[in-house]
């Protein structure tokens, strides 16, 4: 990773710099994005640059934690009530509705770089694995909270669902991206609503 400075000012200038990297990554790619461009997004000169980054890659590391971190922290704040079908419910319906919100379906973004990085630099593929990780515990904390209170069958298996569940999610973004089409992302919902309905008491 990239230096920690002492100074707010350091501080300041680093993340300038991060911000500049991940908004460039996030519209160009990570081929279409080099030094020069960010350096030149975020008003810094080649010596700060590689004072805080002394390479690419480590750049390219901290954009990938960057960006699981916002993508966990805006999960985070509709899987709170992922521990009922009307909680359930209600966070399908956001993870539409982001989606919609959008000029166009954008799919996820850990995904997005994974599919970037995940094979050049072994480092990176760790980082975005441990966000899509973070992103499976949230999904399972609720599932594990409805079987404590014997509202899933006995052979209900919290964390299979939740495997389960951030698959058909990461498909339907990716198909709705790709094919420039919500259907298949509402698609994917739905499948997680009647997967984890099946998997209730009495269903």
């Amino acid at each position: 990773m990239g230096t920690i400075p002492r100074t707010a000012r350091g501080r300041a200038t680093r993340q300038r710099i991060l911000d500049a990297a991940t908004a460039l990554i996030s519209e160009r790619g990570v081929a279409g994005t080099s030094l020069d461009d960010v350096r030149e997004a975020a008003q810094a000169s080649k010596s700060q640059l590689y004072l805080y980054f002394p390479d690419r890659d480590a750049l390219l590391r901290e954009v990938a934690e960057s960006t699981c971190d916002s993508v966990i922290e805006t999960q985070a704040e509709t899987l709170a009530g992922f521990d009922s079908i009307d909680g359930i419910r209600r966070y399908l319906d956001a993870t539409v509705a982001l989606q919609v919100a959008r000029a166009h379906p954008s799919g996820c973004p850990i995904a997005s770089l994974a599919a970037q990085l995940a094979d050049q630099d072994e480092q990176s593929r760790l980082i975005l694995a441990d966000g899509l990780d973070r992103w499976e515990e949230g999904l399972r904390a609720g599932l594990q909270a409805m079987a404590q209170r014997g509202e899933l069958k006995a052979d209900a298996d919290p964390s299979t669902l939740a495997t389960q569940s951030l698959a058909l999610l990461q498909g339907g973004l990716l198909l709705a991206r790709v094919r420039r089409d919500l259907s298949q992302l509402t698609l994917a919902t739905d499948t997680v609503l009647a997967l984890i309905t099946a998997s209730l008491q009495d269903s």
